[in-house]
Formats: C-alpha cells, structure tokens, sequence
C-alpha cells in the first residue's frame, strides 16, 4: 500500500497534567500557551477533552491558532456517541443509534473542521462491553458499519475497541471497507499489537493510529501527577519499536500517542519511542 517509509508522527494523549509543568513545559507556562510550546517539540497531539464533551467551533479554531502548519491535531468522538452511559457503566441501547448519536456527531465534526489541514484522525474509542451490552459482535458491526458510511469522507477516522475476541476479520472488513484504522493500543489487558498482527491483518487504511495506554492502577501506585517515569517499560517500547519499523512499509503514516499511565510521563515515554524507531527498531 505505501511507496516507501510511511511518516510517524509522535505525540502525547493530551497535552495538560499537573506534573508537566517543570518537566516539560518550561515553569510559569500558563494553560493558555501550553499548546503552543508543545507543538515545538511534537508535530501531533491527541485530544482527550473532546471525549467528554464535543468542542465548541472557537476552542477548535484556537488550537488552530496556537499550533503551526504541518501540526495534527487528533481527537476522540465524544462518549455520548461511543459509550452513550451515565455512570461508568455503558448504555448500549444509546451507543451509535443514530437519534442519540446525530447531535453529537455533527457538532463534533462541524469544531473539528476549522482544524483544516490541521485535523488529525478521529477516534471512536469504544469501552469494553459485556455480553449484557452486546451478546455477541454482529449487532455491533452492524451499527458501526451503518455509522462509518453515514460519515463525510473528508475526515480520517480510527476505531478502537477493547474486547479481544472482537479483534477478528468480521471488524478489520467493515474498517477496511470504509478506510478506517484499527487502533492499535497498548492496554494492561488486550494483547500486545505486534501479537494481534500474527494473527490478524491490522492494517485496514493508508494510516496507521497506535496508542500507548497502559496499566493506570499500577502507574497511579506511584503518582497521580505525572511528573516522572515510575514504571520500566523500556522492553515494551523496544518491541514497539520492531513493529512499527515493520508497519512503516505498508503504511504512509502512523500516528502514535503516549498516555501518562503507560510508565508516569507521556513526554518521555514517546521521546524514548521516537529514539528508538529513528535507531530502525532497536
């Protein structure tokens, strides 16, 4: 699919956390300028905010703002569309029907778009759901595929979902056939995407989105600032590495994000991943 080595872009999942500030930002950084010098030191950033609520057209047009050409700006669909719970708990029978989810949806796409050529891949990220949400994967490939084709082509978009036995052909074939990415993500209890890839073609766009997660509850053990790396995951990131060296020849751009509960501090974490695949995997 790509001619040549696909682009990789690396950034962080958010760009705020009360620990940054001294150990990326540089001290006395105000909120307001936050954006602006992390685009001097990452070329993407994944925004979180908007899974809690969509974002107004002004917020939207400041991020355009405060950030350079060539930047992206990615983002995920808020959680009434995704999630359409409450509480913690998913309410299924809200979760892409179109008459909870159209509101939603157009203002989300509507603030995304005064990103212009700033706008990075759209994310439905997906909780994981018990066999009370959706008894089986059927029901919820169907809405999705329904959901994608209603979707206007001049957005890119990436799908994640947290059941493992979901991870099979009948999903990569209602992505691939609307050119959405397979998320691949780096969570305490999914396999390890380089696993996945032995037994699943992952690859289902011209992109590529991946994402570093973690174990929360291990990371939060040790600090719920975010100010340092806590946990060792140096072995995961070589892995990473190897992978998507791999993934760059089938590709023509991967964007890769570091949360802070992947080892303490995203900043970090996805230097190190960028050091790493620019060394050609080692």
């Amino acid at each position: 699919m790509a001619k040549g080595l696909a682009r990789v872009r690396y950034g962080t999942s958010s760009w705020t956390a009360k620990g940054w500030s001294g150990t990326f930002y540089p001290p006395g950084t105000k909120p307001a300028d936050q954006l602006a010098f992390y685009a001097t030191q990452f070329d993407t950033v994944e925004a979180d905010t908007t899974y809690y609520r969509a974002p107004t057209t002004a917020l939207a047009q400041g991020w355009a703002r405060k950030t350079p050409a060539g930047f992206a700006l990615a983002a995920k669909f808020p959680r009434a569309i995704v999630h359409g719970g409450d509480g913690e708990k998913p309410d299924a029978s809200r979760v892409l029907v179109p008459r909870h989810a159209a509101p939603h949806t157009e203002q989300f796409l509507a603030a995304m778009a005064e990103l212009g050529a700033k706008c990075g891949p759209l994310v439905l990220q997906f909780p994981y759901f018990n066999k009370s949400a959706f008894a089986e994967l059927g029901p919820f490939l169907e809405r999705l595929d329904a959901y994608l084709a209603a979707l206007p082509p001049s957005f890119r978009y990436a799908v994640e979902v947290r059941n493992k036995a979901w991870l099979v052909p009948q999903l990569t074939d209602v992505l691939r056939r609307h050119r959405a990415a397979l998320v691949l993500v780096d969570l305490v209890y999914l396999p390890h995407p380089a696993d996945v890839a032995k037994e699943l073609d992952v690859v289902t766009a011209e992109f590529s989105y991946a994402r570093l997660i973690g174990d929360r509850a291990a990371v939060e053990a040790h600090t719920t600032s975010f100010e340092r790396i806590v946990l060792d995951q140096r072995a995961r990131l070589s892995r990473w590495a190897e992978f998507l060296t791999a993934l760059r020849e089938r590709v023509i751009e991967i964007g890769v994000y570091a949360n802070n509960h992947y080892a303490g501090h995203g900043p970090t974490t996805i230097r190190e991943l960028r050091a790493r695949v620019e060394r050609g995997g080692a």
